[in-house]
């Protein structure tokens, strides 16, 4: 078994058997997320793309809000049906992706990358090259990144992670983005548990002649 296929059937598992309260990183508002969002100004007709959204609510408040050009991405086909069924009629505004993150082939470019606790899966130097490189292809104008902090958990739903600070995440996609902003956010589990998350925000470089 590949370790694509391991980490996929892992993620499918968790989202058939466990409930949105079952699970750590479960957000009735994705209060953070939703803050640096709203910082950057955008208009509603700004493409986003929300990596790793699975089952996230930050779709629901996107729409809400009146966004109208959506992708929600994820590994597991399960959570992505999930908040289908969620959104009822209000999912047929969204483009629905099923991919791991570093076998994405974007066929379009997006205004707005936002990743909440995906990036920090990536532990082995060539998948976050991958990624990076994925990143630095589509994506126009802004990234909004989350991860676990350096206080944050050394695992997440029994898979090793890689935890950041400003100046490491920084570090990763200073070539093509500088940082706007940075926070540290302790997260409320399901469980009243506290994970420490890291958000930072990005814009891209503009070429000089």
């Amino acid at each position: 078994m590949t370790a694509m296929e391991s980490q996929k059937e892992h993620w499918e598992k968790v989202y058939q058997t466990k409930q949105p309260n079952e699970v750590s990183w479960t957000q009735e508002v994705p209060t953070a997320s939703l803050e640096f969002i709203h910082s950057l100004n955008l208009s509603k007709t700004t493409k986003i793309i929300d990596v790793g959204g699975g089952d996230s609510k930050l779709v629901d408040y996107l729409l809400a809000e009146g966004f109208t050009d959506i992708t929600v991405l994820d590994i597991s086909a399960h959570a992505i049906e999930r908040a289908k069924n969620r959104l009822g009629n209000q999912s047929q505004k969204v483009k629905w992706i099923v991919s791991d993150i570093v076998d994405f082939e974007p066929t379009t470019d997006f205004d707005l990358w936002h990743d909440r606790a995906t990036f920090h899966f990536l532990t082995k130097s060539e998948q976050v090259a991958k990624y990076v490189d994925i990143v630095r292809r589509c994506v126009k104008e802004y990234l909004v990144i989350g991860t676990f902090s350096k206080s944050g958990p050394k695992k997440c739903s029994g898979l090793d992670i890689q935890r950041y600070n400003e100046e490491s995440l920084t570090e990763e996609f200073k070539n093509e983005f500088e940082k706007i902003r940075s926070m540290t956010e302790d997260h409320t589990t399901p469980f009243n548990t506290l994970q420490n998350f890291l958000f930072c925000s990005f814009k891209r470089r503009r070429q000089t002649e």
